[in-house]
């Protein structure tokens, strides 16, 4: 985990540690955790230990601020790939505090801090402490459930200058319009990722849901990416990739059929009504 990533949406990964535990649907497949165990690593679960690293890769996003500053440019960082920095374990208090020193440390970097546990940051963090403005703060929001559980908490974060949502796999029909707007905080979700699942076992994101998403975002000014669509596409993408054996979908709204193939990540692509969609969010403008 380092410099060279695959995620579409960031510069580099850093990992502080190893390892988690299920929480929702989204984590039914997680690719963390089958990466750490096809691996060897058995790093998930309550009750499994977590895999710590040495100071050799602790000094790496200092290389990549240094980097960052001589370009004249900011570089994105995602914590954690594999890991929650925000799981409620008294082992990883010290690992989180090095990080938030890490974070200090890295002026030119913009550290993505996406979790599940959205509702325990604040109990995580040392008293008083503020997020500072190179801290982008997400949360995983599969389905309309997981957003009225989670992003009230996420709202009421002030200080990062992004507030953003990982819709990573989307598991069904999403309305976000009431937090896509300045509340009564001050505050609004910044910046919404979407994409479907990949994987064993994986679950056909309906074509209709991604798209209600970005009509959301586009109306509202706020930045949009399409990840991908994950191990299933629409037929029509897909049909170059086809084969007697490629399994179906159907999908029935509104009295029409919507046929998905199981083609995989990488055939099915991230192309979403005919385009790419990769916009980021301007810390503190619109976009």
């Amino acid at each position: 985990m380092g410099k060279e990533t695959s995620i579409e949406w960031t510069h580099h990964t850093f990992n502080p540690w190893w390892g988690c535990v299920r929480v929702s649907a989204a984590c039914d497949h997680c690719y963390a955790e089958t990466w750490a165990k096809r691996l060897g690593e058995d790093v998930w679960g309550a009750k499994s230990e977590r895999r710590f690293f040495g100071d050799a890769h602790w000094k790496e996003p200092l290389k990549w601020d240094r980097e960052a500053r001589a370009q004249n440019v900011r570089r994105r960082v995602f914590c954690a790939s594999m890991a929650d920095v925000f799981e409620n374990r008294k082992d990883l208090i010290p690992h989180r505090l090095r990080l938030l020193e890490l974070i200090d440390a890295t002026p030119h970097l913009d550290w993505l801090l996406l979790t599940k546990r959205i509702h325990l940051v604040r109990k995580q963090l040392p008293k008083g402490y503020q997020l500072p403005s190179n801290v982008w703060l997400g949360a995983t929001v599969e389905n309309q459930a997981a957003a009225g559980k989670r992003l009230k908490y996420l709202m009421e974060f002030t200080t990062p200058s992004v507030r953003f949502l990982s819709c990573e796999p989307l598991l069904g029909p999403l309305d976000l319009r009431e937090w896509l707007q300045i509340g009564a905080t001050g505050t609004r979700v910044d910046w919404v990722i979407a994409g479907g699942e990949s994987g064993p076992g994986s679950r056909p994101m309906e074509p209709q849901w991604p798209e209600d998403l970005r009509k959301q975002c586009n109306s509202a000014g706020v930045a949009f990416h399409f990840k991908q669509w994950g191990h299933w596409a629409p037929i029509e993408q897909a049909a170059n990739a086809l084969t007697a054996r490629t399994a179906i979908h159907i999908v029935r709204r509104d009295g029409s059929e919507v046929k998905l193939a199981a083609v995989g990540k990488g055939k099915a692509g991230r192309s979403l009504g005919g385009r790419h969609w990769d916009q980021f969010p301007s810390p503190g403008r619109p976009v």
